[in-house]
């Protein structure tokens, strides 16, 4: 998917419509020390098989995108919406 590295969007922070230059986040790794997740590395630490039906093969074919928009006015970033799935996403200058 083709899409405009800057775009007019409406700023949440300005209360107006701007210029806004769109990337996209970085993944970043689960956090260790929230209780499901400790649990889960609980159950791996012993000598028994994978706690859950281990899903390979079964994985969504594209991963969701998370967009942040960088106001030029302001300079704060916002995302809008949950984000989308898309395979391949470039950024193509206009």
């Amino acid at each position: 998917m083709k899409m405009p590295k800057k775009q007019k969007r409406y700023c949440p922070f300005c209360k107006k419509h701007t210029e806004h230059t769109a990337d996209e986040a970085k993944r970043r790794p689960r956090r260790q020390n929230t209780k499901s997740q400790r649990r889960f590395l609980r159950k791996l630490a012993g000598y028994g098989s994978f706690p859950k039906e281990n899903p390979k093969g079964r994985e969504k074919p594209t991963r969701k995108l998370d967009l942040r928009y960088t106001c030029a006015e302001c300079k704060k970033k916002h995302s809008i919406g949950e984000g989308f799935r898309v395979k391949k996403l470039e950024f193509v200058k206009e």
